[in-house]
């Protein structure tokens, strides 16, 4: 780390704080963009530099002490760290000039990105400090030294000694950091630090104090502790009641709702606290003033297409918000609420409609906008979703038998664009296909028209039905996911646009990729062709078949679901005794594969679930033993009769 401590030291001995701006503005540009490693990444790059010596037998340097030269070159620049963060915690309390202070915090705030240096950011004092810079709260915070400030700083210079002499030990650049991916909120306002009249110096003192608070927060559980004891929490809250009220929101907006989401992810706890103290209503209020919301009626948002797009700023704050009452709403879905909270909830799902709906500047941003929206509505009471639906028609509306579809159809086609992506299957794809699935289930429209979409009637029976690009063929092949909880939720969505119905569900995906659902519900023996739930509604419509499908039926196979080429009969001019041979054969291969436990022979018990042969062999002779003694009975007591 390059960076004269022992010089900031003195400057600010000898009130020179000019020179402690120049110092502290020189680090602060190097290693703005800059993130410190930990010691599983450095030995992650010890392995990779080994990896590279096996590959090309040579070492890029000659120096036998060149990794015990790194280790002291990084624990120089730790200790350095925790002195310097442990000099500008005690800077900031003594009343320095406005534009020195930002320095300060920008200083503070790269800093506390090391989890390694945050002791002296964690103490009591140092969060009410920070908490009262960035407007949270009121409180003096007390001096954790009773030490004068010159032998404060003369203690830290002595304990510097030990660190100039690695210093002199060791004459490579620091390669304890590494470059971070920008946040492209800062990209956007590139040079907004250094551009004065922009904001008030006030607002970016505050603005500064709420980042380093939230990197503390993040990587250290102790502040997530201390946070509701020092009452930051309550500090927080009516911060953020205070911009949900019609007031223009400040650049450090953004923060606070970043800070408050980090502490209701953190604390499960805290999370609960605020649900309690109001928190869905007073980020709702938040939400509506973003979007700027102006109501058509009770659950209806004006919503008009020539309005400008969600700018970039507003985009950001709204994504914070959603993630915040995500958070806090996660469980409600499987609680029934009361008159009030659904009332509130409804208050809310009409304005996520606009959230589905409006588009944001950047494609980019309109998905993460609907990504973060379709996991709020997935966490919600399902009965409350119907605001979705209830708005009337317009003359561009997708609708189903006279409902208003346009939030279902940009659900689907939010599904389709992440079903392409790819990446990260199972964080991006299962909220949205939960969703569809519960609201297919509660709302036969919903079903009906996004069964036209995914399983339209089957015409072409040549190719198996996970073959192709369409969106049902991408479902089917999620079918057989290595990840279970994927797997799952894409059968589930088929299985209820199949009304649930066992022949119908097979018909459209094959028994082979519909074996993983029957087995886990107790459907493989075909018993009860439909195992509806309770709450659902489907229609009594019936699945037709075209005329293409039923030339072909009875050529279809079904554990593929497709008409397969005809093949030659294996035991064709073979006689009755040659296969007798080959059957008993087969039967001795088999059974040596089982009691070499190579091979399980399965069977489906009475209530449809895959069972060991053993076992349904075991159950077989205890009802035969069963029915013989009734029998018997029976055949005694007509003797005496």
């Amino acid at each position: 780390m390059d960076v004269d401590l022992e010089g900031i030291i003195q400057c600010i001995k000898q009130g020179d704080e000019n020179g402690v701006q120049i110092q502290l503005q020189k680090f602060n540009k190097e290693y703005a963009q800059c993130f410190f490693f930990d010691a599983e990444e450095r030995d992650r790059r010890k392995q990779r530099k080994l990896e590279e010596f096996r590959k090309n037998k040579v070492r890029e340097y000659t120096d036998s002490d060149s990794d015990c030269d790194e280790y002291d070159q990084e624990d120089r620049g730790l200790i350095l760290r925790q002195n310097l963060v442990v000099v500008l915690v005690r800077f900031i309390r003594t009343g320095v000039k406005c534009h020195l202070l930002r320095v300060s915090l920008r200083t503070l705030r790269i800093l506390s990105r090391d989890k390694k240096v945050l002791g002296p950011l964690v103490t009591d004092s140092a969060l009410l400090t920070l908490a009262k810079l960035a407007g949270l709260s009121t409180t003096e915070a007390g001096d954790d030294s009773s030490d004068p400030d010159s032998d404060f700083y003369d203690n830290i210079i002595a304990s510097l000694a030990e660190a100039k002499v690695l210093h002199c030990r060791t004459d490579q650049g620091d390669e304890v950091l590494q470059r971070g991916r920008k946040d492209r909120r800062e990209s956007k306002m590139e040079g907004e630090e250094e551009e004065e009249g922009v904001v008030s110096g006030e607002e970016a003192q505050r603005k500064e104090a709420m980042k380093v608070l939230c990197n503390v927060v993040y990587n250290s559980t102790w502040a997530q502790e201390r946070f509701s004891a020092l009452r930051l929490m309550c500090g927080l809250r009516e911060r953020l009641s205070s911009c949900g009220s019609g007031s223009a929101p400040s650049s450090v907006h953004f923060y606070e709702l970043r800070l408050m989401f980090l502490i209701t992810a953190l604390r499960r706890e805290l999370s609960t606290q605020l649900q309690q103290e109001g928190g869905v209503s007073i980020f709702t209020a938040a939400l509506e003033s973003c979007l700027e919301v102006e109501w058509k009626e009770q659950y209806e948002c004006v919503l008009d297409p020539a309005a400008p797009a969600i700018s970039l700023e507003a985009s950001q704050r709204i994504i914070e918000i959603l993630k915040i009452l995500f958070n806090i709403t996660y469980s409600t879905h499987r609680q029934e609420p009361s008159e009030d909270d659904a009332a509130l909830y409804r208050h809310l799902v009409a304005i996520l409609r606009l959230c589905l709906l409006k588009k944001c500047l950047l494609p980019d941003d309109t998905d993460e906008l609907q990504g973060h929206t379709v996991n709020l509505l997935s966490a919600l009471p399902l009965q409350c979703l119907d605001v979705l639906l209830m708005v009337p028609l317009q003359p561009n509306s997708k609708q189903c038998q006279g409902v208003n579809m346009d939030c279902v159809h940009t659900l689907m086609l939010f599904m389709e664009r992440r079903l392409e992506v790819g990446d990260k299957m199972k964080e991006k794809l299962t909220p949205v296909l939960n969703l569809l699935t519960e609201s297919c289930r509660g709302h036969r429209e919903t079903r009906h028209y996004i069964r036209k979409q995914i399983l339209p009637p089957l015409r072409d029976a040549s190719h198996k039905p996970e073959e192709g690009s369409t969106v049902k063929s991408r479902l089917i092949r999620l079918m057989t996911h290595v990840d279970t909880d994927l797997k799952h939720c894409a059968a589930d969505l088929i299985f209820v646009l199949c009304k649930e119905n066992v022949s119908r569900f097979v018909k459209y995906t094959g028994y082979g990729n519909a074996a993983g659902l029957l087995a886990t519900r107790g459907l493989l023996g075909g018993k009860g062709s439909r195992i509806v739930s309770s709450d659902a509604q489907y229609s009594s419509d019936s699945d037709s078949d075209t005329e293409e499908y039923r030339q072909v039926r009875d050529r279809i196979n079904p554990v593929t679901g497709r008409v397969e080429v005809e093949q030659p009969d294996p035991m064709e001019g073979m006689t009755e005794e040659e296969k007798d041979v080959e059957a008993q054969r087969l039967f001795m291969l088999f059974n040596k594969l089982s009691r070499d436990n190579i091979i399980q022979p399965m069977g489906v018990d009475a209530e449809g679930r895959l069972v060991p042969m053993s076992g349904l062999r075991e159950d077989s002779l205890t009802e035969q033993g069963k029915s013989g003694s009734e029998d018997d009975g029976e055949a005694q007591e007509g003797e005496k009769n």
